[in-house]
């Protein structure tokens, strides 16, 4: 059963109460790879970043890369958990054919960092978002369905495997059971899933490149009726890639799961696809619990001891928190706290940050990522850090601006044309010639001849109905492309009528 537009997520906290938990992974930036010293560099032709130790070869015996647990301590602090003093290494029995082991080395039952938390804002209210557990593994290689129209391996003609992802660091980050959220439900998701990629960018543990998969969620939705003394049956829906898309995952299932138990059916306990196109879920395949994968002790690696000392020097070297740190920026930046909200949560803080530095003004960088750069993201439907343009384009058209050279309405028209991929906007102004017209002679006979061709407005204008001379603007921007300077052609009409606009 798929969700319709007729149900939305107040009519389901109506009758049922949604828990959701979210599960992130999250590829670390080291240099060489977890248990050897392959390189991680990502977009490497096929299969040329391998080695017997991250390909599993009979006989080659893993090390554990030490910067890869440095870097889970110092996330495992920032989200203040508890670090064992003392934890290891498991192997997870599975059989995918990315997995060249046919196991993956995880931990279990001993995470290196426990009992932790993330405070997040949604429409102004607090949530506290607990964490269950941080834990070190190695990320799988990499199935590339072939001949198909999705990327799926349903309609593909073939399947190839890369393993050069095999063996590179993946932190695991695992929420507790997010109840109390009610109708915010999919807004706390998303929100908590920022938060936590501008804590790990703070920390430099990560590129946390959604679109790339350094970072990916799985989202976890269930829904009890109201009164209910259990949690309903969860589903947890795969390698979620966008900030949006965590929001429109956990919507999505809440609307389709009420829908289904509305009918009289049952929830299965499974993993689910999330599709862009549809914002909707498909079943994937039942969901394991930990006795099937077969979990015990890695016999190749020894125990993981953190000496405590070394611990509080890297609780002691952390950056700022987000908070902190987006607090200390709202007050540079002049901001006021819903625009600081509306950034924050969008993802485009940095990109509002970035423009302030290429030298536009706070006003202005506000006016343009809140105002028509949002309407194109969302026109689009994609994230605003998806657009074809970068802050040092969006501070390069301020600039014309200010200058003179082009006008708000022919700076739209520059817009198009930089995402359009024509160029920077002095490249786009110069191919499509939108400069204000710098031609005296021919702004005076537009002025002129729009006078001349409108002696009623005239009338009306210096009869004390000056906003009536609107229409006169209008005249003069269309016989010059919208390329004169409405600020002069003002000046020009007020002149030659000897009023006062």
């Amino acid at each position: 059963m798929t969700a319709t537009a007729e149900i939305t997520v107040t009519d389901v906290v109506a009758r049922y109460v949604p828990v959701i938990g979210l599960e992130t992974h999250v590829e670390l930036g080291t240099l060489s790879k977890m248990f050897c010293g392959c390189p991680t560099e990502f977009g490497a032709e096929p299969n040329t970043q391998t080695c017997p130790v991250c390909l599993g070869l009979p006989g080659a015996l893993p090390v554990v890369n030490v910067k890869s647990i440095e870097s889970t301590i110092r996330i495992g602090l920032a989200l203040n958990c508890t670090i064992a003093s003392w934890c290891r290494f498991a192997r997870k029995n599975y059989f995918y054919p990315d997995m060249p082991k046919d196991f993956q080395i995880s931990q279990y039952d001993e995470p290196l960092c426990t009992d932790g938390y993330l405070d997040v804002m949604v429409d102004g209210e607090p949530f506290r978002v607990e964490i269950e557990r941080v834990h070190l593994e190695e990320d799988t290689g990499k199935s590339l369905h072939v001949g198909g129209a999705t990327g799926r391996i349903h309609g593909a003609d073939h399947s190839l495997v890369d393993y050069n992802r095999a063996g590179i660091p993946l932190v695991e980050i695992v929420t507790k059971p997010i109840a109390g959220t009610g109708v915010r439900a999919p807004a706390v998701a998303r929100a908590y899933v920022t938060e936590l990629r501008e804590l790990l960018r703070g920390l430099n543990v990560s590129d946390v490149r959604m679109e790339q998969g350094s970072m990916r969620c799985d989202v976890n939705t269930s829904l009890a009726p109201k009164g209910a003394a259990a949690w309903g049956t969860r589903t947890e829906t795969k390698n979620v890639n966008s900030l949006r898309s965590v929001e429109r995952a956990v919507r999505s299932e809440m609307i389709r799961q009420s829908q289904v138990l509305d009918d009289g059916g049952r929830i299965v306990q499974e993993t689910r696809h999330f599709h862009e196109d549809s914002s909707s879920t498909t079943s994937g395949r039942s969901k394991e619990e930990a006795t099937d994968y077969r979990y015990f002790p890695e016999p190749d690696l020894v125990p993981v001891a953190p000496d405590p000392a070394w611990v509080e020097q890297l609780r002691a070297a952390l950056p700022d928190a987000p908070s902190v740190l987006r607090s200390r920026r709202q007050a540079e930046l002049g901001l006021s706290d819903d625009e600081m909200s509306w950034l924050a949560n969008t993802g485009a803080l940095q990109l509002f940050a970035e423009t302030v530095a290429a030298g536009a003004s706070a006003a202005d960088a506000r006016k343009w990522w809140l105002g028509d750069l949002t309407r194109r993201a969302n026109a689009e439907d994609i994230e605003l850090a998806e657009l074809a343009i970068t802050p040092a384009q969006v501070a390069s058209l301020v600039g014309l601006v200010a200058d003179g050279r082009i006008n708000d309405r022919l700076a739209r028209q520059v817009l198009d044309g930089v995402l359009a991929g024509e160029g920077d906007p002095e490249q786009v102004v110069a191919a499509r010639g939108l400069a204000v017209l710098s031609d005296t002679a021919a702004l005076d006979a537009a002025v002129d001849a729009a006078i001349a061709d409108n002696p009623d407005i005239v009338a009306k204008i210096q009869s004390g109905k000056v906003a009536a001379v609107g229409v006169l603007l209008g005249s003069v921007m269309k016989a010059t492309r919208g390329q004169a300077d409405a600020a002069s052609v003002r000046a020009m009409i007020a002149q030659r009528l000897g009023v006062e606009l």
